[in-house]
Formats: C-alpha cells, structure tokens, sequence
C-alpha cells in the first residue's frame, strides 16, 4: 500500500505541471498612419480560443471594423496594406453573415467613444498562439488592424471596413 500511496504522489505530482503551464501569450504595438504609437494589444491563449484586449487612443469616434491581418508588417508608409488581407488558414470567406465564411481573423466592429479611446476585449475562437492550425505566428507573423469604417460582415473580401487607421504587429511575449 505504501509503494502504491508514493506511486499515485509522484503520478499526480509529475502530472501537475503540465496543468499548471502559464497560457501562450503576445502583445503589439499599435501605430497610427503618422508612424506614431497610439495603443497596445494583449493576447492570451484560453482553452475557448485567444482573448484580444486592446487599448487605444487617437481614432475617431464610432464604429470600426477590427480584424486579424495576415502577414505581420505595419508601415504606415502603405496604409498598412503591408499587413496585407485578412488572416484566413482555412481558405474561408470574410464575413460571418456568409455561409462560406468568416475569415479567422474576422472579429466583430468595435466602437470608439467620443474620446477617441477604444477599449475592447474579444475572443477569437478561430485562431490559436499555439503551433497548431491556425497559429497567428506562421512564417510571416499576422497584425491586428482597426479599420475606418464599420465591416458590414458580407462584402468580399474585407467587408467594405475601409481604410487601415492602426495597425499592430502580434509579437510573442
């Protein structure tokens, strides 16, 4: 029964680790057209997915689309069309309005106050910070971008969100 007893503590106690693993993380930086910083992003790998937050200052008020772009470059020099279309793995449409869609980095429109402040958190359920599938750090990165106007959740490929007003490159941390 003793040997039983130690067996059954080392089981659990080499198997508590693992459980006990802190969760992927990333960040980035956002910038506005002008090069500037204006905001950050936090991201963290959950068992439902990766929970976004962001904190950003200097937009103009209303509603934004946000989505997960493809290739992790921000130069305001391109309008950040250096982070290129929406992050999409899996070959899907944009929008969740489509039934052949959303694109995994489709994420619903924000809102900006009047403040020009926009504080969100979302959670992605179709992208990882693991090494599976999906990862948001493939060989060209991805970025987080807020775009000028609302997405509209059907029109290809973008969802007529407009111009890219911030843009941030998702780093691990």
């Amino acid at each position: 029964m003793k040997h039983l007893t130690i067996s059954l503590a080392l089981l659990f106690g080499l198997a508590a680790p693992s459980f006990a693993q802190s969760p992927e993380t990333a960040e980035g930086t956002f910038l506005n057209g002008k090069g500037e910083r204006i905001g950050t992003a936090t991201l963290e790998q959950t068992p439902n997915g990766v929970l976004i937050a962001v904190d950003i200052e200097g937009l103009p008020a209303g509603e934004h689309g946000f989505h997960i772009h493809e290739t992790g470059r921000c130069e305001p020099s391109t309008g950040f069309e250096s982070a290129g279309g929406h992050y999409a793995p899996r070959g899907h449409q944009h929008g969740f309005q489509d039934a052949e869609g959303p694109h995994a980095g489709d994420m619903p429109n924000q809102f900006v106050q009047d403040d020009g402040v926009l504080r969100a958190e979302v959670v992605n359920r179709n992208v990882t910070l693991r090494s599976d599938t999906g990862t948001l750090f493939d060989e060209d990165g991805s970025a987080l971008v807020v775009h000028a106007k609302s997405d509209d959740y059907t029109s290809q490929p973008s969802g007529k969100a407009g111009d890219r007003l911030a843009c941030a490159v998702i780093e691990q941390s």
